[in-house]
């Protein structure tokens, strides 16, 4: 099931056990963990970063425009998916650059995109330089949530490209490949954690601020890799701190982010990679560097930069809780998700569904929506329940 079939459920309280398979030996579910419950508490939030997805309907452009002398390499427009497809999309775009046999590439953007697509070009034989205004964690990309969500908001239903099944279906089976080799590192970017995802029959609080808007839906295309991830199990009653709820278990990977970050700049330093700090307003800019090959990875940027009007802004916005090393899964309840990355307890609201911050391009973070949040995950571990 998908992140947003979970938020679905989680909000309905039904219809999560219904997927879930059974273990082997016919048993419908698997002895649990004991778990530390998360603190909860709206004293232990320390940041709340607000992020804009760059979403585009069609799905991430990755093709190529030519500026004079130069071959642009476009990729970006990855939505929610950034760092999941990150490996797979800039695949995609060092192979259209290096048709062109460059010795020397330059990328504009220093997000995940741009750091992925610079490794990549160095692991070809280019020399890399890197051109933009901040480095990875001052980017929107050190914002992110942090788990593998390789079709989250990552095109529209009814208005994906000709084919995209297909190109996404192979930039999320390369991407994955490659984040497995950063599993066991130092710093521990990529790991695996259980995920819980609990229902109940509370209906959704009506503080919530009003609903999401209502418009399109997102395309999924989980399904296409279900040989990817496990399968969601049972767990029985009691075997958790969730009172009172249907809980179902699966494994899922996540990025901490900033170590995750930390190893990219520098595995891209250590090969040779220079960074220049730079701010470009218009293409004509980007040509005169002079470069033969440019990769532009400059997501949501693309907008204003190449004139592009079908990215539309996904607002976004996390919440840290200050880190429970002791606490190593993650949790879906009520249409709040908790991620246990190792800067901090991420938790996110999805007050009103998956559209909520479709075409919000407003970047102030909101308290209140951060400390319902953490108010309804708090609930959930209440010994009233």
């Amino acid at each position: 099931m998908s992140r947003r079939g979970l938020l679905r459920a989680s909000l309905l309280g039904s219809g999560v056990l219904a997927g879930c398979s059974t273990a082997p030996g016919g048993s419908s579910f698997e002895p649990s963990p004991q778990l530390v419950p998360i603190r909860a508490r709206t004293d232990r939030i320390f940041d709340i970063a607000v992020c804009l997805r760059p979403f585009r309907p069609a799905g991430p452009r990755v093709d190529t425009e030519r500026l004079g002398d130069t071959l642009v390499v476009h990729n970006y427009g990855h939505g929610g998916s950034g760092w999941s497809l990150s490996w797979g999309s800039s695949t995609r775009a060092v192979r259209l650059a290096m048709q062109a046999s460059p010795s020397e590439v330059a990328v504009i953007g220093c997000g995940v995109l741009g750091l992925t697509s610079a490794l990549l070009a160095q692991r070809a034989g280019a020399r890399v330089t890197i051109y933009a205004s901040e480095q990875l964690p001052l980017t929107t990309s050190a914002r992110a949530t942090g788990e593998w969500t390789p079709d989250s908001r990552i095109a529209l239903a009814d208005a994906a490209a000709p084919g995209f099944a297909a190109v996404w279906e192979e930039m999320a089976r390369t991407a994955f490949k490659a984040h497995r080799n950063y599993l066991g590192l130092p710093g521990t970017p990529v790991e695996w954690i259980d995920q819980y995802s609990v229902t109940d029959d509370t209906p959704p609080s009506s503080s919530s601020g009003g609903s999401a808007p209502s418009g399109p839906a997102f395309a999924e295309y989980g399904k296409s890799i279900a040989d990817l991830v496990p399968k969601w199990r049972r767990v029985p009653a009691g075997a958790t701190p969730f009172k009172g709820a249907s809980v179902a278990r699966n494994e899922l990977m996540i990025f901490n982010i900033a170590d995750y970050g930390h190893t990219l700049l520098n595995d891209f330093f250590i090969a040779g990679g220079q960074f220049r700090q730079a701010e470009f307003h218009a293409p004509s800019q980007i040509a005169a560097l002079g470069k033969r090959v440019v990769i532009n990875c400059t997501g949501y940027g693309a907008r204003a930069l190449w004139k592009d009007e079908t990215l539309t802004p996904v607002r976004g916005q996390i919440a840290r809780l200050i880190p429970q090393p002791d606490v190593r899964y993650g949790l879906t309840y009520r249409q709040v998700i908790a991620v246990p990355r190792r800067d901090g307890i991420v938790v996110q609201s999805f007050e009103g569904g998956e559209m909520k911050g479709y075409g919000d391009a407003n970047e102030t973070p909101d308290r209140a929506e951060a400390e319902r949040a953490v108010k309804t995950l708090a609930e959930l571990f209440s010994p009233a329940r």
